[in-house]
């Protein structure tokens, strides 16, 4: 089964659930982004987490494949977005082992997990399924720049894994919450297993990033705003090219940028500095003018939460006097969030 999206008959996507959240053996808390979004937005569709020795946790309960599914899990959802979205050999096992606990597995990563002989065996044999959201539908047309009517909001960063997803779902809500019509458009598999349906962008050839963007946001009501998940970073040595085709294809009306104080260096990637939020905005409205020429910045987005709350709020209020912008935590809401909200929608 390949989670797609299809504009035509709707994003909704059925998977099976509640969750297990699947570790693995993950140290680096901004490898485990799936599995902390699912907590996040998706929380009541979770039981608990399983690893094979991480130090990464969710704070879920830890659970045995066995004991999830005795919990009322349906199935692991490989909660791991790793450099290049490979499946280590020394995860197989556990993955077997939730199959044979009655689970499905469902994964974001790039590797197919019917690709691999143990698990495709396993699942034939205990007709389970191995569910891939990483597919984009067959078909995809390369972008046209035609303007589409609605209006749209991307966010974008100065590194990935900083929060674009977060703020995406924050500002659709509290669109949502205001009266106006808004969506949010998912484009990573976190965001999709979320929203139930969206455009893996990173699992799109290049050629048609743009052409799958403008499916992605279709025409809408004047009134309508479609908020649109960001991914990579136009400065991301490795992941520019998804950044740039998203842009372009999305068209969006305003951009929010998304940023984590005290981050110095772009992750993944030893010895390239993360660039400051007024390049970000700067390259982001030059290349988006090619297809809005009215694209503007509505703030900046922080990341705060390694920060307590008195350091939190003096960075982003001096953040906010130094850009002449509105800068907030969409995790911490209040006031500033409330701000940049209306700052967007003005």
């Amino acid at each position: 089964m390949n989670a797609q999206f299809d504009p035509e008959q709707g994003s909704a996507i059925r998977l099976p659930q509640p969750y297990l959240l699947f570790l693995a053996d993950t140290v680096e808390p901004g490898f485990a982004k799936t599995a902390f979004g699912l907590r996040d937005w998706a929380g009541d569709k979770c039981v608990g987490e399983f690893s094979i020795g991480a130090t990464v946790t969710t704070g879920l309960p830890h659970m045995t494949p066995a004991q999830a599914y005795a919990a009322g899990a349906r199935a692991l959802v490989i909660g791991v977005a790793n450099s290049g979205g490979v499946l280590a050999p020394n995860w197989v096992a556990s993955l077997v082992e939730a199959l044979e606990a009655g689970l499905d597995i469902v994964s974001g990563m790039h590797v197919r997990l019917s690709d691999i002989p143990q698990l495709a065996d396993a699942a034939a044999r205990l007709d389970r399924r191995l569910i891939d959201i990483r597919v984009p539908p067959a078909g995809l047309p390369v972008g046209t720049g035609r303007k589409r009517s609605g209006k749209r909001i991307l966010t974008v960063g100065t590194d990935c894994a900083l929060g674009k997803k977060y703020t995406a779902l924050a500002l659709a809500s509290a669109i949502a919450e205001r009266g106006i019509p808004a969506d949010f458009r998912a484009t990573g598999q976190t965001g999709i297993m979320i929203a139930g349906g969206g455009m893996p962008m990173d699992a799109v050839v290049s050629d048609f990033e743009a052409g799958a963007a403008e499916i992605l946001s279709p025409d809408a009501a004047d009134d309508h705003w479609d908020v649109v998940e960001g991914q990579g970073s136009l400065f991301h040595p490795a992941y520019a090219a998804v950044s740039l085709g998203l842009l372009h294809g999305s068209q969006p009306d305003v951009i929010v940028v998304c940023h984590e104080p005290g981050r110095d260096e772009m992750l993944g990637t030893a010895g390239y500095k993360t660039p400051s939020i007024e390049e970000t905005i700067e390259l982001n409205l030059m290349l988006g003018r090619r297809t809005n020429p009215n694209i503007r910045c509505g703030g900046i987005s922080m990341n705060t939460s390694k920060l307590d709350a008195d350091e939190a709020a003096r960075v982003m209020a001096a953040e906010s006097e130094r850009l002449g912008l509105p800068v907030a935590d969409p995790i911490r809401g209040g006031e500033a969030f409330a701000a940049l909200v209306e700052n967007c929608l003005k």
